[in-house]
């Protein structure tokens, strides 16, 4: 039955936390990543085991890091990514089209990063707010212009927001729904701050596509929750907010854009499209325990293809380098037990992580331009959900010969 020993309470409805997901064995948290002259230092190792909920089926990750050690100071920054930005200024047309914002509206990003999206509502005329817990990050959007609160956004904070006259007629909550350990305080929040005949936008990875593509190395300390739409659906139900509408989405290997509104807000009517995914997952099992307990065969199955593929590599001569230093990589290769044996370094756009070195595997972390230098064999794709970007960024690779692999949803050398 894929019983594991008794945790802790679900964060959705309570019930007891007894059957596993997947397990993944202890990693560090996936941005923690290690300065030089901490080299010799120890790393705090915490336990990635996923559990699955029998009452409500909310996949999750009990809360071993707080959200304060996590996005206090945070690693990533969204401009970094040419097609994200490109996502979300397609997203900031379409909500601009849609909804009929102008400048009589105001749109409030949660998790506003270093204003990567805000900054598209701006240059269409339309007032922003970002809410923004990691200050080297904010500080960044703060410098482009895009008025941002310091701050872990939740019912206080946006009770403290409506105190001061702030409502927003689009909520944008993207990328950060599995980012939250309090999700019900983020919840109400969301609904406390939401204008009468206002919007929320939510993505979030699908959990449905995370399972059909065997992306275990999404799961990692700051995703608290892996969302199925049904799941997804009732969370906000319990707060007095109704779906109208859902995208599904290619990004971070399958997302789901969900729209939603005040359940009192009945002019939205509720789209085919919501009936249709809910559908399709309950016809996938969704609605059943043992639906989940497929997974974690699934996910040992590719360690053993990756490791076998590199272990050939390397009995063949061959060099092997990372490209990206993305916390799904983290994941991956702590849980491979992939560490400089294997690659030899990884490189990133990102210059706050240059000079550093990946979280438990130490494995360094250079400029692009380090790939030309050393003309490895292999350039190992670690942020696969960004394969095609990466793969034109890397057309030069092929000069030497050289050959790029990904690893999910299983190894493969792209031709």
């Amino acid at each position: 039955m894929n019983q594991a020993p008794m945790r802790s309470a679900c964060r959705l409805c309570g019930a007891a936390l007894k059957h596993t997901f997947t397990d993944l064995g202890m990693s560090p948290p996936c941005e923690a990543y290690v300065p030089a002259e901490r080299l010799a230092s120890a790393e705090a190792f915490y336990p990635l085991h996923v559990f699955v909920c029998e009452e409500c089926l909310l996949v999750q990750l009990p809360e071993h890091v707080s959200p304060q050690e996590i996005f206090t100071e945070y690693a990533y920054f969204s401009s970094y990514s040419d097609s994200w930005l490109a996502h979300a200024k397609a997203y900031a047309a379409r909500m601009v089209d849609r909804f009929e914002l102008g400048p009589d509206k105001l749109v409030v990003e949660l998790a506003s990063n270093d204003g990567y999206l805000l900054q598209y509502f701006q240059g269409m005329g339309v007032p922003v707010l970002g809410v923004e817990p990691a200050a080297n990050v904010a500080k960044v959007a703060v410098g482009k212009g895009i008025p941002t609160r310091v701050e872990f956004f939740g019912q206080e904070c946006a009770a403290r927001m409506v105190d001061e006259g702030i409502r927003a007629d689009l909520i944008a909550a993207n990328n950060v729904f599995a980012h939250i350990p309090d999700v019900r305080s983020f919840t109400a929040g969301m609904k406390t701050l939401l204008k009468p005949g206002g919007v929320i936008t939510i993505e979030i990875p699908h959990l449905m596509r995370l399972m059909e593509g065997n992306q275990f190395d999404t799961i990692y300390h700051e995703h608290f929750q892996y969302w199925s739409f049904i799941a997804a659906t009732r969370m906000l139900s319990d707060f007095g907010l109704t779906v109208f509408d859902v995208e599904e989405l290619s990004t971070h290997g399958g997302s789901m854009r969900i729209y939603a509104r005040h359940a009192e807000d009945t002019a939205r009517l509720v789209g085919e499209r919501v009936r249709e995914l809910t559908r399709r997952e309950e016809e996938a099992g969704f609605t059943r325990l043992e639906t989940y307990f497929s997974f974690d065969e699934k996910v040992k199955r590719t360690k053993q293809n990756i490791l076998s593929f590199l272990i050939d590599a390397k009995r063949a001569g061959k060099s092997i380098a990372g490209y990206g230093a993305p916390g799904k990589g983290n994941t991956l290769l702590n849980y491979c037990g992939i560490r400089t044996d294997f690659l030899d370094y990884t490189v990133d756009r990102n210059p706050y992580k240059h000079g550093r070195f990946l979280p438990g595997t130490r494995i360094p972390i250079h400029p692009p331009e380090k790939l030309r230098e050393t003309r490895p064999d292999y350039v190992f794709i670690l942020p696969w959900n960004l394969k095609e970007e990466i793969r034109q960024q890397l057309a030069y690779v092929r000069e030497w010969g050289g050959q790029l692999v990904v690893p999910i949803p299983d190894i493969e050398v792209l031709k």
